[in-house]
This record gives structure tokens, C-alpha cells and sequence, in this order.
């Protein structure tokens, strides 16, 4: 049991991280973006361009201290992070924006989101193909604790610490930063941002960046953790929406407790039934949650 609490940690953090993007720009545009599972395979996808090219090129191939992932891995966190902030920015810039102006409604928004997601997953398909992908095909090194019985791969620390500190900064950024004050202001009331002398558009950009950072982030630290598919994102994406209404609409350290809710809720759901129930039991979870306090566990009243 001591076991599967520390997957269900691991995955709790990848979703709380992925679902983190997700409400910010759920709470400042009331737009529940569909395309944000294909965009987290994008941003996966994206780093697997780059290892591909430094393993050709014959260089940063050794292995990263303890971990079973590549230097080539670790550096291309920073053109994926790149890409996919470009990505979601354009996406709301072509899409979105043109249906705010024309004063689309949220339901709107909801069905061309999904028809981004095809559009993306499509490409990925194009691209990559139907076949699985990893970063690295050798071995996992594991940590084992034969006092307590528990073992767990080194690669897991790592993505547990960088699941939390990339919500830690996007926190930190939001509740300390001029920006990011200006950035809650705008989720509160729009209107008032406005009359306040917010420019929308510009903190528009600002929040779809951050997702698109995120993104990138939790894509490429999920394809480390398990492997690499163009679905990969569009079954990850029901999850992080339970996350989401978990933890409260707009809340970030909401996001963050509901995916480690549902990340453990999974995990351990697996001693007594078998894996493939694990999404079931945590949406049972969140409607039992959700019953008791229809916000969230940290969210504001929906209006």
C-alpha cells in the first residue's frame, strides 16, 4: 500500500501540474480548453524532436547522474517549453480570439477546443506515427527499501520535484508579480480589469504563455514517467479536468491537491480492483467531494 501511495504521488503531481495551466486559463477566459491533453503531447512530442536530432548528431547521450534519461532529454525541456508557449499562444491568438470577438459563447469555445485537439493529434500522427516512442530505451534505475518493502524509480523524485516547484513559481508569480496580480484581477472581473486599465489582450497572451510553459513541462516529465503516444494527452485530459473541478476553478494550489487526490485515489484504488477501474474510483471520489462542497476544495462559487 506504502508503494502504491508513492505512484499515486508521482501521478498526482503530473496531473496537478498539467491541471494548473488548465484552470488559469479556465478562470480567466471561462473557456474549458479541450485541446489541452493534445497540446501536453505536443510539448511531449515536441522534446522527443529534439532528443531524436542530439542523438543523430552523437552528442549529449550520456545519462544524467542517477536518473535513466539523457543530458539530450534534460536540454530539450527548453525548445519544448519554447514551442509549445509559441503553440499555445498562436492557438489562442487564431482561434479563441476571433470567437471572443464575435462574442461566441463558452459552449462555443468548448467545441472548437475539441476541434484543435484533433487537429493536433492528427499532426502528431502525421509525424510520428501510431507507434510508442521513449526518450531512453535503457535501463530504470530503482530505489528499493527492503525495510519497509517499497520500491520506486529515481526517475520519480525527479519528476516530483520539478511538478512542485513549477507550481510553486507559477504561485509565487501570480500572488507576488505586478503581472500576475493583474492576471487575478482579470480572472475575478473582467469587466472591472478593464475599467481598471488592464489591457485584456496583452494579459490574455501573458496567461496562455504560462499554460503553454506548463504544458510542456508536465508533457515531457509524463513521457518520462511512462511513455510516449499521440493519445497520450487526450486520455490524460479527463483526469485533469477532475482535477480542476476538484480543486476549485481558478485555483492553482487547488489544482495541485485535487490531482494528488485523484493521482492517489488511482493508484491505490489498484490493491482491490483491477487498473483499468482506477479512472471510475476517482471520479467517484470527486463527486462525493463536489456533493459536500460544490466549489471545490479551494475554488470560488461559479458564476
Amino acid at each position: 500500500m506504502l508503494e502504491l501511495l508513492i505512484y499515486g504521488i508521482v501521478l498526482g503531481s503530473i496531473i496537478g501540474l498539467g491541471s494548473v495551466g488548465l484552470t488559469l486559463i479556465w478562470g480567466i477566459t471561462d473557456l474549458f480548453n479541450c485541446a489541452h491533453g493534445d497540446q501536453i503531447t505536443a510539448g511531449a512530442y515536441s522534446a522527443l524532436l529534439f532528443v531524436t536530432l542530439f542523438n543523430k548528431m552523437g552528442i549529449l547521450k550520456g545519462i544524467v547522474g542517477p536518473f535513466s534519461f539523457s543530458w539530450g532529454v534534460l536540454v530539450a525541456f527548453i525548445p519544448a517549453i519554447l514551442i509549445s508557449v509559441i503553440l499555445a499562444i498562436l492557438i489562442d491568438r487564431w482561434v479563441y480570439k476571433p470567437l471572443r470577438k464575435a462574442g461566441a459563447t463558452s459552449i462555443t469555445g468548448f467545441i472548437a477546443s475539441i476541434g484543435v485537439a484533433w487537429a493536433l493529434r492528427g499532426t502528431i500522427y502525421i509525424i510520428w506515427g501510431a507507434d510508442f516512442h521513449f526518450y531512453n530505451t535503457g535501463l530504470r534505475p530503482t530505489i528499493i527499501l527492503h525495510n519497509i518493502g517499497i520500491k520506486f524509480r529515481v526517475d520519480e523524485i525527479f519528476i516530483v520535484i520539478i511538478s512542485w516547484l513549477s507550481v510553486a513559481v507559477v504561485y509565487l508569480f501570480l500572488s507576488k508579480t505586478k503581472m500576475g496580480k493583474a492576471l487575478r484581477a482579470l480572472a475575478d472581473n473582467p469587466t472591472l480589469a478593464q475599467v481598471s486599465g488592464i489591457n485584456t489582450e496583452r494579459m490574455l497572451i501573458w496567461a496562455w504563455g504560462i499554460a503553454g510553459l506548463l504544458i510542456a513541462i508536465s508533457g515531457v516529465l509524463y513521457g518520462i514517467e511512462t511513455q510516449l503516444r499521440p493519445e497520450m494527452g487526450w486520455i490524460f485530459l479527463m483526469p485533469l479536468f477532475a482535477a480542476v473541478i476538484l480543486g476549485g476553478q481558478g485555483s492553482i494550489t487547488g489544482a495541485l491537491i485535487g490531482g494528488l487526490v485523484l493521482g492517489i485515489a488511482q493508484q491505490m484504488s489498484t490493491a482491490f480492483m483491477a487498473p483499468s477501474y482506477k479512472p471510475a474510483v476517482a471520479f467517484i471520489i470527486m463527486i462525493l467531494v463536489l456533493i459536500v462542497r460544490p466549489r471545490g476544495i479551494l475554488g470560488r462559487r461559479y458564476s
